[in-house]
């Protein structure tokens, strides 16, 4: 199987930023419910610590079920361990942990600078998330670096395309 290109790539993350704003809103609108959340910063670190977990719910499922999320199955993209089949619970678990390290750099940058304005913070983010994904260039494969840890790969799937149906 070939390699996803970078262009494909960033066109399923897109995809994938839409369809989790509907997954991290309706997870939102739960632990609301459930904390009785009457202001927006009450039980913020709960609130994240529950959209992490969610986010992991809907990434480690997705993945060990297939190895696609719905943005994967759009653009032909899967997930597999070493064996090229969909990764195990663990593999996919510590996948997604790993996938954290796209901000890691910058959080520390951020963090180590005492910035807190926007502007800064979002330059930070950018600039580590880009050499995040040249480091695409250099490693083998041109896998990103959480997936050469956890022992996973990106690869092209093209399902088989179905038989013609018969006209009458």
């Amino acid at each position: 199987m070939s390699v996803p290109s970078l262009k494909r790539r960033f066109a399923a993350l897109v995809y994938e930023g839409v369809v989790l704003f509907g997954v991290t809103m309706a997870a939102g609108l739960v632990f609301a419910l459930l904390a009785d959340q009457r202001h927006a910063l009450s039980w913020r670190g709960g609130l994240q610590l529950f959209l992490l977990a969610v986010l992991g719910l809907y990434f480690v499922w997705f993945w060990t079920h297939g190895g696609q999320t719905v943005a994967m199955k759009a653009w032909h993209i899967r997930v597999v361990g070493p064996d090229g089949a969909p990764p195990s619970t663990g593999r996919a678990l510590g996948r997604y942990l790993l996938s954290w390290l796209w901000f890691a750099p910058s959080l520390l940058v951020i963090g180590l600078n005492g910035w807190h304005e926007s502007g800064p913070i979002w330059t930070a983010l950018g600039i580590g998330m880009l050499a995040y994904v040249l480091l695409t260039l250099v490693l083998p494969g041109r896998q990103f670096l959480h997936d050469r840890l956890a022992g996973t790969r990106l690869e092209l799937h093209r399902p088989a395309p179905r038989p013609a149906r018969p006209t009458r």
